[in-house]
């Protein structure tokens, strides 16, 4: 019989997990469960025997990856896929998949509220701004940027995009103009939201000399990954640019001396929380499941980043 384990250190919602047994109960498959582990070890010691591994946030490092025997897939419930160990994977003939657009409403809307919270100076009674008429840059057209646009144009923000492997005829069927490079992007527009992933290419790939090339009342909001800013040039760019403002659900390891010197231009929740909706979590977690049966029952890996 198929054994598919649930690995999350921070657990599906129950109606997730509920979803996900019903789909693997009906194909015919055992579902175990481990969650809140503490050490990494229970997660090596769960997957020696199964056949499909759901993941969220979880690390499936190499040794991982080595301890399942019999381990033929692993999905992360979720768009980004840097926390398993894809090399290792690969090695092993082992499919990796992500759930790409089940947390995509979910992050979009974060990225949003950040903008409004900050533009009106956190609530805090003060006279702000508005976003409407401004300008937004996104970083990254996939689904998360799609659903971005959307709403920043229903604000009457004026959206740009830039990404080297969507065709800009794409991008502009949904009323987003296509700038041709990340140096036009960024000096185009005051808001600038981040989804590029987190990779050899991308790894510190924001800092000063691209940050600095940004409008008067730039923001920069990254619900990407924290490896993708150079923390550097982001500590530059608070202390040259008065007007410049940060905001991000994965705080940067210099967050500490942020909030003490420019607490004002800086918000950061306090754990990654973009894909963090009841919505999502159902969403995603059934997603992997139905993905796995479908890989399993008919080979299918529409979905698969390794």
């Amino acid at each position: 019989m198929t054994k598919v384990l649930i690995a999350t250190v921070k657990p599906f919602a129950p109606e997730a997990v509920e979803g996900i047994r019903k789909v693997c109960l009906d194909a015919g498959y055992e579902v175990l469960l481990l969650e809140k582990y503490t050490d990494q070890n229970e997660l090596v010691k769960a997957v020696v025997d199964v056949d499909a591994l759901i993941i969220r946030s979880d690390k499936v490092t190499r040794e991982v990856i080595e301890a399942g025997n019999n381990l033929k897939i692993v999905v992360r419930a979720g768009a980004g896929y840097d926390n398993v160990d894809l090399a290792a994977a690969t090695e092993k003939n082992i499919v990796v998949m992500n759930t790409p657009g089940q947390n995509s409403d979910a992050v979009a809307e974060l990225a949003i509220g950040m903008m409004v919270f900050q533009a009106r100076n956190k609530f805090n009674g003060s006279s702000g701004t508005e976003l409407n008429g401004k300008t937004l840059g996104i970083h990254a057209f996939g689904n998360v940027g799609q659903r971005v646009a959307k709403i920043a144009k229903g604000f009457g923000m004026k959206v740009f995009a830039f990404d080297p492997f969507i065709a800009d005829d794409k991008i502009e069927d949904h009323g987003v103009k296509a700038l041709q490079s990340v140096e036009e992007l960024y000096a185009s527009c005051q808001y600038i939201s981040v989804h590029i992933p987190a990779n050899k290419e991308t790894s510190k790939s924001l800092g000063y000399k691209l940050l600095s090339g940004m409008p008067q009342g730039a923001t920069l909001v990254n619900t990407a990954r924290k490896e993708v800013i150079d923390e550097d040039g982001l500590m530059e760019m608070f202390k040259n640019r008065e007007d410049f403002s940060y905001l991000s659900d994965i705080a940067p390891d210099c967050a500490t001396d942020i909030m003490q010197k420019y607490e004002s231009r800086a918000f950061f929740t306090p754990k990654k929380m973009g894909a963090q909706t009841a919505e999502a979590n159902i969403n995603a977690g059934i997603a992997a499941a139905i993905q796995i049966k479908n890989f399993i029952e008919k080979g299918d890996t529409t979905f698969q980043v390794n």
